[in-house]
């Protein structure tokens, strides 16, 4: 039956909801706008009379698009050219989701959203439900159609993947600022030791370039190594300049809740470095310049009231 102005109400009512666990399950925001928007149409072809509880059949609903699509796309990354990295979201994005508790901030960083790679579909979909969304094991088993002590079974199994043996720090915003605008006075010296000092000693540089842009395929490890890449990185040259068509506005922000570097070029952003800072100094540097990860960005960018960059690279 044709669905109602009611109808619609109700759905657009959870969109945010369903929009952010779509985002955490796949890491990306197209794809997680698509499954979304295959939900609606789901939603507006049920009797949606018959439905007693519209949240629980619209996660459950949602949740198993996404479980379908992580399938193919594990076959998709097979061929990925080069590093995959999630797609990155600035500072107030709502789709992001809700950040009251260190689980659902620590949920959406950009360095669980990677570390979630190595989890199969339902240890992802179990761990996102209840990190970050507190949904009880007995709703999760219902929307995965298992046990509950197979949802603890597999929430218990996620952490352990995830858990890296590093401590994370919470930062705020303003810290965030800090830690960006010293990582790049750093990397801008034309020396080494300074950016070495940042990192901890086994850190990682990994780059999506999809292909599209140059990123190495191989990720750069080890305190050393990273900062000589990074040094190279941001050391001016003609030829850079020649390959972006100009001087790009290097800015502090956030991305995913965690200090971020946002490089943008007339007004379009061309790259999003997120920095995992733990309690020893920055473990990984994470560049994302694939250009089809980052039109939400731009788009988000446009919208925000960034002010000054800090300096022009190249």
């Amino acid at each position: 039956m044709p669905s109602t102005v009611n109808d619609v109400e109700r759905f657009e009512a959870s969109r945010a909801r369903l929009e952010a666990i779509a985002y955490r399950l796949l890491g990306s925001a197209a794809e997680a706008e698509d499954a979304v928007q295959e939900t609606f149409l789901r939603w507006q072809a049920a009797d949606v009379d018959r439905i007693e509880v519209p949240e629980a059949w619209l996660t459950k609903v949602l949740t198993n698009l996404c479980l379908n699509q992580l399938a193919s796309a594990r076959a998709r990354r097979e061929t990925y050219v080069g590093q995959w990295l999630p797609e990155p979201l600035l500072a107030g994005d709502p789709m992001l989701g809700p950040a009251d508790t260190v689980e659902q901030r620590e949920s959406v960083s950009y360095a669980v959203l990677t570390l979630m790679e190595r989890l199969s579909p339902n240890e992802r979909a179990v761990y996102m439900l209840r990190e970050a969304f507190d949904y009880p094991h007995r709703e999760i088993a219902d929307i995965l159609d298992t046990t509950e002590a197979a949802s603890q079974q597999l929430f218990h199994r996620a952490k352990k993947h995830i858990a890296d043996g590093k401590v994370r720090s919470e930062v705020d915003d303003a810290a965030a600022r800090r830690i960006v605008e010293e990582f790049l006075a750093a990397a801008t010296t034309g020396r080494t030791e300074p950016l070495v000092r940042l990192l901890t000693e086994d850190a990682i540089s990994i780059g999506d370039g999809g292909g599209k842009v140059p990123a190495r395929a191989k990720a750069f490890e080890g305190a050393i190594a990273v900062a000589k890449f990074l040094w190279g990185l941001f050391k001016p040259g003609e030829a850079k300049r020649a390959l972006v068509g100009g001087s790009p506005e290097v800015y502090a922000w956030t991305a995913n809740g965690e200090p971020a570097v946002v490089v943008a070029m007339d007004g379009r952003v061309v790259g999003v470095m997120c920095l995992e800072v733990t309690t020893e100094g920055i473990a990984a540097v994470r560049n994302q310049v694939n250009p089809d990860k980052l039109e939400r960005a731009t788009a988000q960018w446009a919208a925000a009231d960034h002010g000054q960059p800090l300096f022009n690279a190249f």
